[in-house]
């Protein structure tokens, strides 16, 4: 799979591969690392200088995710997911896998909703910083938990583990599907644009 970059700061918007236009703006700087060379380009692409596309992007929702260089993000997000429920149901055989429990199970409470809900609705990386994303998604964990467990307790489940856990899963999952949704959707949008 080759990426194309184009720009208003390159000539004539000229459209070259990621490595061949990486390469050119990486070599042949005097005095500076390939670090410092690259945090630049980083910076250069988050002021919107010039854009990476995939020139042949995923035109549905199952090819965008049988694509793991779009859909990394929604893998490690469901790991962690299933990683947390494995965990909820060992800990009380195997006591010793309790650390691990209260590190994922803090992951899948207080970031992982709010993830899925900051990646639905700001599909593209250049709208937030990764700070940015990063703290919006602990703030909204920390309002769309309670507005769940508040919804449960009117419920005949009550708030218990399990019901709290399914409901946090089935949130994060929609939320998940949702932003796969709109990411597949821009990315066949901004390669439409290009071409």
């Amino acid at each position: 799979m080759s990426l194309l970059l184009s720009g208003d700061s390159m000539r004539t918007k000229e459209r070259k591969t990621l490595g061949e236009a990486a390469g050119e703006m990486l070599v042949g700087k005097k005095g500076r690392s390939r670090y410092a060379e690259a945090w630049r380009l980083y910076q250069r692409w988050a002021r919107g200088e010039f854009d990476i596309v995939d020139p042949s992007p995923p035109r549905s929702l199952a090819g965008y995710l049988a694509r793991i260089d779009h859909s990394l993000w929604l893998y490690t997000s469901l790991s962690i997911m299933l990683i947390t429920i494995a965990l909820v149901e060992v800990t009380e055989s195997i006591p010793y896998a309790l650390p691990l429990r209260y590190f994922f199970g803090s992951l899948f409470v207080l970031f992982l909703p709010g993830y899925a809900l900051v990646e639905a609705l700001y599909p593209d990386e250049r709208e937030l910083a990764p700070l940015e994303r990063l703290a919006l998604s602990i703030g909204l964990s920390l309002a769309v938990v309670p507005l769940i467990g508040l919804l449960l307790n009117y419920t005949p489940w009550g708030i218990r583990l399990e019901p709290v856990m399914a409901s946090l899963a089935v949130f994060t999952l929609i939320m998940l599907m949702v932003a796969s949704y709109r990411k597949q959707r821009l990315a066949l949008l901004k390669a439409s644009a290009i071409s």
